[in-house]
């Protein structure tokens, strides 16, 4: 029994010094491991230099471009009505056609507006006739008073009779008149140039003042209306003030179209944040449509002489934007900067100096004060590199922001301060 339990006790002994022995040896591997500088998983220990990868801030002017969808609108567009109950005679277009201004589109059944004038015009030639016998006689009969053949009182008459039919005359003008204009109701013109549309009036219909006949709209000139997010406001006044250019990409065209910026509401939409803008194209090929919606560009300012630099530099971190500055001695600064404009992968920055290299990748094994090491096999990025956008866009909706090639900006990285 002795045997037995001397030999369980000597079985113990050993797992014991194996256990410890694999211990120690484990500690001693998590010990250099985190003495590996760069060692994935962690910062460098023992003030070993960051990996990173910097770009050089750059100096350049950075248009703050506004790009949302609008849609086109068309400047006039007119609901043709006849303002008397009347039958069609003819119908002088086609639908789709375009008309000039005064142009002839349909004619109504004038018969009895023909009459009416024709009644009038004979009253009038006859009370004109009557007024010129007035007159003679009122005439003759001042000459009898001046030789004392008849009393002034028979002249006196003669007047009155004489100034009653001038005013019977000046009525019968306003009765030719009047069946004119009611003669003229019976032809119904185009009231502005551009395209007819849809014709649903046939001759021998009976059209009334509460029928719409045909729908004329303007193209050309031909307007684009679009939201702009209010935080642009006072710089879109500022452009309205100096009739600022408007780019419109029309599909299926290579080159955008150019317009003038006309018009800015006179409220925000209080409910999406937005100010209704309007700009004038001029239209002749007709590439603009009414209810067309198109990708419209308005550069509201510029940024003269703005640092620029990578978005992926800026840190947010719990007391505003930073980033990291590295010197000549490879030491890196943290610096707190304010962004002006991000416009695709760049923002322009204030806070920081053109020339001055910061940080893009591997900030997060950078210490305030710490050493870095270039990372030689990272391509060198700078602003304004092949691939990079060159102008500022802000988002194609408002509040969404966007790259001006149409990709989605990355946001600033937020890091633990």
């Amino acid at each position: 029994m002795k045997k037995n339990v001397a030999v369980a006790l000597g079985g113990v002994l050993i797992v014991a010094v194996a256990l410890g022995w694999w211990s120690m040896s484990g500690d001693k591997s998590a010990a250099q491991t985190a003495k590996a500088p760069g060692a994935k998983g962690g910062a460098p220990a023992g003030g070993a230099p960051a990996l990173v990868t910097l770009a050089t801030a750059k100096k350049q002017d950075v248009p703050v471009t506004v790009q949302v969808n609008g849609s086109v609108v068309s400047l006039n567009s007119v609901d043709l009505r006849p303002q008397v109950t009347n039958t069609v005679s003819a119908v002088h277009v086609k639908e789709g056609q375009f008309v000039k201004a005064g142009q002839l589109l349909f004619s109504l059944d004038d018969r009895n507006d023909q009459a009416n004038l024709a009644r009038a015009k004979a009253q009038q030639q006859k009370d004109e006739a009557t007024l010129a016998d007035l007159e003679r006689q009122y005439r003759r009969s001042q000459e009898l008073v001046a030789q004392n053949f008849i009393a002034k009182s028979a002249a006196d008459a003669t007047l009155s009779q004489l100034e009653a039919q001038r005013a019977a005359v000046a009525a019968d003008r306003a009765a030719v008149q009047s069946a004119q204009v009611a003669l003229g109701y019976a032809t119904l013109r185009a009231p502005i140039a551009g395209r007819i549309g849809a014709v649903n009036i046939y001759p021998g219909t009976l059209v009334q003042p509460t029928l719409s006949l045909v729908t004329v709209t303007q193209l050309d000139p031909i307007a684009v209306s679009f939201p702009v997010p209010e935080a642009n406001l006072q710089d879109l006044l500022e452009a309205a003030r100096s009739r600022s250019k408007v780019e419109a990409v029309v599909p299926g065209r290579r080159e955008p179209l150019t317009g003038t910026l006309d018009f800015v509401d006179n409220t925000v939409d209080p409910t999406i944040g937005t100010v209704r803008a309007k700009a004038v194209f001029g239209n002749p090929d007709q590439s603009l449509w009414p209810g067309q919606f198109v990708a419209t560009r308005i550069t509201v300012r510029t940024l003269g002489g703005a640092t620029v630099v990578p978005a992926a530099a800026l840190m947010m971190l719990s007391d505003g934007a930073s980033l990291y500055v590295v010197d000549e001695a490879k030491t890196a600064t943290r610096r707190k900067v304010k962004a002006l404009h991000t416009f695709g992968t760049q923002v322009a920055v204030s806070g920081v100096e053109p020339g001055e290299q910061v940080v893009i990748e591997g900030s997060q094994n950078v210490r305030p004060g710490g050493k870095v090491r270039v990372d030689e096999k990272a391509p060198a990025a700078a602003p304004g590199a092949p691939g990079s956008p060159s102008n500022g866009t802000t988002g194609v909706t408002p509040g969404s922001a966007a790259s001006s090639d149409g990709t989605d900006a990355k946001p600033p990285r937020r890091e633990r301060a």
